[in-house]
This record gives structure tokens, C-alpha cells and sequence, in this order.
């Protein structure tokens, strides 16, 4: 990329990279869609590695979601653009279940994470171009689904072990992002998607929020915003209050000590045990399902879970039968915030 002074946008995206820059020299990867945020991730990616402010290795990997006729070309031009501007680019191509009881947003973005994981390996920091905007998006869609706090709290700015997903730019408009690339003078890809009202997420972005700003002011974005730092604050204050509270790893849950908890506590206490016990993402539904073992017991039945398991309660204390074993703890790739419940 050819040497040009910053404009106010540039830099504003530069400094936000700069704010995560590893001290350990771990690798850095661009997850590139070609779009303007990501796009301007990378521009600043390359500014910082060509004047040595990123002494580690940079590089950038283009996913080809294979959802729309041609887009193994735009995938090998985003990867070429990037290469003009100073980075290495790989692609790889993922396969989408569009019929995927999650909805085929869903299974896209975890197709996506799971390859770049893989693609950028254990050591890496990948840099993900979330904005602002995005983070908005989903407390919004948080709160018309009646979520709780963790949903709330939306995109962290970090997450994963091995690699590392972090978001630069989760504090930044993505009307920064597009200014920084007119000032780079970078051609950037639309996806098509972006604009098609059948995703909920895009009626959001080009209806509700813009009416939200027209009707209350400016400003709504950013109080969004807020908000999911705030909740994400309570959230990470109750589960450390019931991460202690969870029994060891293939033990039962008694019943009676789940309902001395307050019901915060309770539900991560639960919803902790499920996924432990092999239960992938419990919905409100299950975790409301395997409650009435406690508090609406009446010598009933057990609860059927997905994956073949099913909850049972013996002698006062409640077991999981069929359970593939998990370890508690930090998950690899991060679940869609619709599937998370507390």
C-alpha cells in the first residue's frame, strides 16, 4: 500500500488497531469479507506492519461462504486487493447448511469461525471488523427476543483460546470505516445479503435503528452500545458468583441447593451443568424444562435434551443419562449471542 498520510478516519481506525497489539509477537490474521469494515481493518493492518509498528508476522484469510453464484471470484479479488495493499491472503471455502434449525445466518458465521480457526491456527490473533453499529444491532435483537443479560451484553471485544478472536473497532461507527477506505482509496465489496430484509439483522440495520435515531435522536447507537457494556459487566459478575456453585464434572445436581440460589445464580448453575454434561447451547425452553424437575416435582418423567440426553431426577438430585462428558470452561469459537440465554 503506498505510503499516504492518515486521514481522520484512517487514523481513528489505526489507533483502535493499535489500542489491541499483542506484546507476546503473536501472529495477527484479518478475517477479510472485502467489505468496509474489515477492509479498513486490514489497510490499517498494513499501515502499522510497513512502518514497523507490528513486528509479528501479518496476514489476512478470505472466507468463501459459497451462498451466492460467483462468489469464489469475489473471493480471489478481495484476496488480490489485499495482496496490492501489502498483506498475504489466503481464502478458504466453507460448506452452509441453509436449512439449519438455527437459521442459515447462524450456521455461517459458526462455518466461518471454525475455518479461520483452523486457517490461522492456535497461535494467532485473528482481528474480526464488528463495529459499533453491529454491536447495536444485536442488543436490539436481544431485546425483542427477551434475552437476559449475557445476550444483552452482545459481541465481546475478545474471545477464544487458540486463536484468539479479538474486535478492534467494536467502539467505532461503521460510517468510520467507510470514510477511512475512500481515504485509502480502496474498492470494497457489498454483499448482497446486507440488503436483503429476509434477516432479521438487516431490517434492524436499514429500518429500525435509523427510525430509532429519526424518532429519539442521536445517539441511539452509541446508548445501545452502552448498554451492552453495563449488562456485560452484571453478567460477568454472576457467573463468577456461580461458577463455585457448579459440581464437578459427571456429577449430579441437588435439587434442593438449586433452589436455595437466587434465580440468577440458579440459571447459569443449570444451564453450566447442561453444557457440561454435553447439552450444546440450552435453550430458554430447556433450561425452563429441566426446572419443573425442581421446582414442579411430582415423581414425572424426565426432560428429553438435544444430542440423545436426557435429564432425570433420582433420590433429590438431578442426572444427566446418555451425557458426553465436557470439561467447564472457555469455548473455542463463540456462540451466536441469539443462542445465549443468561
Amino acid at each position: 500500500m503506498a505510503r499516504r498520510a492518515l486521514g481522520d478516519a484512517g487514523l481513528e481506525i489505526v489507533q483502535a488497531l493499535r489500542g489491541v497489539l499483542p506484546s507476546d509477537g503473536s501472529p495477527l490474521v484479518v478475517a477479510c469479507s472485502g467489505g468496509a469494515d474489515s477492509m479498513a481493518l486490514a489497510c490499517a493492518a498494513a499501515h502499522l506492519s510497513q512502518r514497523g509498528s507490528i513486528t509479528s508476522a501479518v496476514r489476512a484469510i478470505v472466507i468463501d461462504h459459497g451462498l451466492q453464484a460467483g462468489s469464489d471470484e469475489v473471493t480471489a479479488q478481495v484476496a488480490e486487493r489485499l495482496r496490492r495493499i501489502g498483506l498475504p491472503a489466503e481464502t478458504g471455502r466453507v460448506q452452509v447448511d441453509r436449512e439449519s434449525p438455527d437459521g442459515m445466518e447462524a450456521a455461517a458465521r459458526q462455518a466461518r469461525y471454525t475455518a479461520l480457526a483452523e486457517l490461522a491456527g492456535p497461535d494467532a490473533i485473528v482481528l474480526l471488523g464488528h463495529t459499533l453499529d453491529d454491536q447495536a444491532e444485536t442488543v436490539l435483537l436481544g431485546l425483542a427476543r427477551g434475552s437476559g443479560t449475557r445476550s444483552l451484553s452482545g459481541m465481546p471485544i475478545a474471545f477464544g483460546i487458540g486463536p484468539r478472536f479479538v474486535r478492534p473497532l467494536l467502539n467505532l461507527r461503521r460510517a468510520a470505516t467507510a470514510q477511512a477506505c475512500r481515504e485509502w482509496g480502496i474498492d470494497v465489496w457489498s454483499d448482497p445479503h446486507n440488503d436483503d430484509l429476509r434477516f432479521a439483522r438487516v431490517r434492524v440495520r436499514l429500518s429500525v435503528l435509523p427510525l430509532l435515531e429519526a424518532e429519539l435522536g442521536p445517539g441511539v447507537a452509541e446508548a445501545l452500545a452502552r448498554t451492552a457494556a453495563l449488562a456485560r459487566q452484571d453478567a460477568d459478575a454472576l457467573d463468577a458468583l456461580a461458577a463455585p456453585l457448579l459440581p464437578a464434572s459427571g456429577e449430579g445436581l441437588s435439587a434442593a441447593e438449586l433452589r436455595r440460589m437466587p434465580e440468577a445464580i440458579a440459571a447459569r448453575v443449570l444451564r453450566g451443568w447442561l453444557i457440561a454434561g454435553g447439552v450444546e447451547q440450552p435453550s430458554y425452553a430447556h433450561l425452563q424444562a429441566v426446572k419443573t424437575l425442581v421446582d414442579d416435582w411430582h415423581g414425572q418423567q424426565g426432560i428429553d435434551l438435544p444430542g440423545g440426553i436426557r435429564a432425570v431426577r433420582e433420590s433429590g438430585v438431578l442426572r444427566l443419562k446418555g451425557a458426553a462428558r465436557h470439561n467447564y470452561g472457555a469455548r473455542q469459537t463463540e456462540p451466536p449471542p441469539e443462542a445465549r440465554i443468561y
